[in-house]
């Protein structure tokens, strides 16, 4: 007997032994070849891809068309899955891959129909924007065929074969990135349900205009929607409110950018610096990938020698340096999105209203593959306007047979027009020479329209923000703020800002140029760009640190990115300190926010004490006032900053009285009953000892792992995740989410962030700096999956440009033979 239990013990053992070597030889062989030799196909002469010890590539070809393929094959050996998620993203096919959690998300992406638009875009597409686009799929493609000899964790945990990739599928993932950063459709979308439910005035309080502002003058659409029987519409309108929880995440409110940059005459250098920090959704890996590209120039054509961020998915460098200019972006978040509701034939459904009469709608079907169950068929409809996008929320088990719908929803959108080329203009600006040339290569921008700023070695400094914005007429009384009846003429777009009127700044004499999403045109500025600029509370703080000292170092400006002071606390603090609280902690809770100057440390305990008060204060003083549902779907989750500021100072007692209580409250009232209700969600999480309290503890920076951040057993795996300082209005921001989270219920984590951190030297580019949330790798085995995570914490850099004599990892990749 004893015998047979130690053979079974060893026999178990040497499985055990086995399946642990097993997988090591496996995780191994998941990552890329970075060294020696490899013959690919597509290549037309010797390419080489050394990366530094940070991963990062600098990619050398013999010509542009084969440094666009050597950019395709360092993205396909180190984010193969991020390129499939992104390409089934732009297809609306993530439901074949993540089963029926997804399908509603596919629904809603067929029915906006990115991949069909760009299918029209590359039909369209000028020669040398396909020539590009077809090398880096061909890069791709080469190591899906030759250059992989196993498939990342992803790929097998779900049984996926990576697909060969296409010029289109760089289009649709371009749209999306602009879907991204220019949507205030869901926006129009919540003022039409909350005009529903009370008067426009009220509907511009919640939602107020930018500060010192008065609302834009505009029809009483709450009388309008009233008029068009959309009250009585109750499960279509319901389901349309749906649309923003299914879609893919954009226009996310308190999300933006800072760039600044400061000529020779402002730093102690003599030569221009620039900063630059997009915010956006963070995610593991992260949206960045740094790369540097050089390749002799041809026919008049200058060499190409580029370093900085690329997305993968995408051919080129977005942000970053040449040998003549450096620049980055910001998110101007122009009004480029506008709802219509289409009017449908009561006697035959497939019709809509226009000016002109009644019009058949274009259709398309749809099969959704769904993983586990059968194919999804839906049709989509497109009117004048725009893709129908409420039929992603029709529907049977949503919708139901009890109601016919008498208006559906289209959307305009600028990124969807088939003569969008991202492509010609953005290779342009990386070979630009000069500010001047370019802010001419910026001219054929589409989407998103960006806050540009730009230097150059000869000292210049400038910003641009080109796109596409629609001209509004005169008579449009919504004004885009709301849907429009789309059979009225009037509403239509009437053109476009001209190119080049849209907003720009040169060599300004204070010396400097910034911008953080506020409002960057002065009050005599001839075209309506967007009534929804971000609150100015970081630009505020940037002003105020440039404008400390007559010069800065790059130094200085790495500090400024690490600036954790937040000048939003300022307005409403003083509320919290007068708040009179019951709960037992309230004294020692305001002893530390009396000593709070703003700063939001990770370390402290006062920012999490004001966020927590914040956010109760909001739900007391606004949720009544809207139904429960539309709260808890739509506004639980936004910042109503300015809305309290507002209500607050005016002591309205409209929106602090409690409906559903026979007293008369005032807002001091909700002031102290919020303080309270903070001070017990605290205590029951974090204990009732407040010197122990600690903002990082709640407020924790998370990159999204699709799908696998929402997987229990894998998330802590794949999802990466840390403590860090700031919030919405801090320029080191990390934007407070007040929802809590899906998977572990926490308050106040932050998902959206500096996605990349970067400064530029123009007079010695070896100083430059940059770091992304993550790491190079998107592959969980390797050592780069998570290295950048804690230096970017830290804010902390690595350099942009390759250091001579600095040891790395070289591959030579040669043209396969036939």
């Amino acid at each position: 007997m004893k015998t047979w239990i130690k053979r079974g013990a060893w026999a178990l053992l040497a499985v055990v032994v086995l399946a642990l070597a097993a997988g090591l030889i496996y995780a191994r062989r998941t990552l890329p070849v970075t060294e020696g030799r490899l013959a690919l196909p597509g290549v037309q002469a010797e390419l080489r891809i050394e990366r530094d010890a940070q991963g990062i590539p600098s990619i050398r070809a013999a010509s542009e068309r084969d440094a666009w393929y050597g950019l395709g094959v360092a993205h396909a050996q180190d984010r193969l899955w991020q390129l499939e998620t992104h390409r089934r993203i732009a297809a609306g096919r993530l439901a074949e891959v993540f089963g029926p959690s997804a399908l509603e998300t596919d629904r809603f992406l067929r029915a906006l129909g990115v991949r069909r638009a760009a299918q029209q875009q590359w039909q369209r597409l000028p020669e040398s924007s396909r020539l590009a686009l077809q090398a880096y799929a061909d890069g791709i493609n080469a190591v899906l065929s030759d250059g992989l000899r196993a498939r990342p964790p992803e790929f097998v945990i779900l049984g996926v074969q990576p697909e060969p990739w296409t010029p289109v599928d760089s289009l649709g993932w371009a749209t999306m990135m602009a879907w991204d950063l220019g949507g205030n459709w869901s926006t129009e979308l919540l003022r039409l349900r909350l005009s529903l439910q009370m008067p426009v005035a009220r509907v511009h309080q919640l939602l107020p205009p930018y500060p010192g502002e008065q609302p834009r003058p505009t029809l009483d659409f709450s009388a309008l929607y009233r008029g068009l029987g959309l009250d009585g519409q109750k499960t279509t309108v319901t389901a349309w409110g749906r649309l923003p929880d299914i879609a893919p995440e954009s226009g996310i409110e308190g999300v933006g950018s800072n760039n600044w940059v400061l000529a020779g005459s402002g730093t102690t250098t003599g030569a221009p610096l620039l900063a630059n920090d997009p915010h956006l959704k963070l995610s593991t890996p992260a949206l960045w990938y740094f790369a540097r590209l050089e390749a002799p120039g041809a026919n008049g054509v200058a060499p190409l020698k580029v370093a900085g961020a690329t997305l993968p998915g995408i051919p080129g460098v977005v942000l970053g340096q040449n040998a003549h200019i450096a620049w980055g972006f910001t998110n101007t978040a122009p009004d480029v999105q506008d709802l219509y509701l289409e009017k449908l034939d009561p006697q035959d459904p497939n019709r809509y209203r226009t000016p002109e009469g009644w019009a058949v709608f274009e259709t398309v079907t749809e099969i959704v593959k769904v993983k586990g169950q059968p194919d999804v068929a839906m049709t989509v409809r497109r009117s004048r306007h725009g893709p129908v996008i409420s039929d992603a929320g029709n529907a049977p088990d949503v919708l139901g047979p009890a109601e016919r719908p008498t208006h559906v929803l289209a959307l305009r959108w600028t990124a969807l027009d088939v003569d969008s080329d991202p492509i010609a203009p953005a290779f342009a600006m990386q070979r630009a020479e000069s500010v001047a040339a370019f802010v001419a290569a910026a001219r054929g921008w589409v989407a998103p329209m960006q806050s540009m700023v730009v230097a150059d070695k000869a000292g210049r400094i400038g910003l641009v923000a080109p796109g596409r914005v629609p001209l509004r007429r005169a008579d449009n009384d919504l004004q885009g703020l709301a849907p429009a009846p789309g059979w009225e003429a009037k509403y239509d777009w009437a053109g476009w800002v001209p190119a080049d009127e849209t907003p720009r700044e040169f060599d300004p004499p204070r010396g400097w140029i910034a911008t953080a999403n506020q409002r960057i045109v002065p009050a005599d500025y001839p075209h309506y760009l967007t009534s929804e600029w971000a609150l100015p509370y970081r630009q505020q703080r940037i002003e105020q640190v440039l404008g400390a000292k007559p010069k800065h170092s790059l130094d200085d400006l790495a500090a400024l990115l690490a600036d954790e002071m937040s000048l939003a606390v300022a307005p409403l603090l003083p509320f919290a300190l007068k708040a009179k609280s019951v709960h037992p902690l309230a004294p020692t809770a305001q002893a530390l926010l009396k000593d709070f100057d703003g700063r939001m440390a990770a370390d402290r305990a006062a920012p999490l004490i004001y966020w927590a008060w914040q956010r109760q204060l909001a739900r007391a003083v606004f949720a009544d006032d809207v139904s429960e549902a539309l709260w808890e779907k739509s506004l639980a989750g936004r910042n109503f900053q300015d809305a309290l500021e507002r209500v607050l100072k005016a002591d309205d007692a409209a929106w602090c009285d409690q409906r559903d209580t026979p007293l008369a409250e005032n807002c001091a009232d909700q002031a102290g009953l919020a303080l309270t209700r903070a001070l017990g969600e605290l205590q029951q999480r974090f204990g009732a000892d407040l010197t122990k309290w600690r903002w990082g503890d709640a407020h924790q920076a998370r990159g999204e792992h699709r799908p696998f951040s929402r997987v229990p057993v894998l998330h802590r795996l794949f999802e990466l995740r840390a403590p860090v300082g700031g919030d919405t209005h801090t320029v080191n921001v990390s934007r407070v989410n007040l929802r809590p989270d899906k998977l572990t219920g926490d308050l106040f984590h932050s998902d959206h962030g500096p996605s990349l951190r970067a400064l530029y030297d123009l007079g010695d580019p070896q100083q430059s700096r940059v770091m992304s949330s993550t790491g190079q790798s998107g592959n969980v085995f390797s050592a780069a999956y998570r290295s950048f995570l804690k230096p970017w914490v830290a804010v902390q850099y690595v350099p942009l440009w390759p250091r001579a004599g600095e040891a790395g990892e070289l591959l030579v990749v040669t043209p396969a033979r036939p």
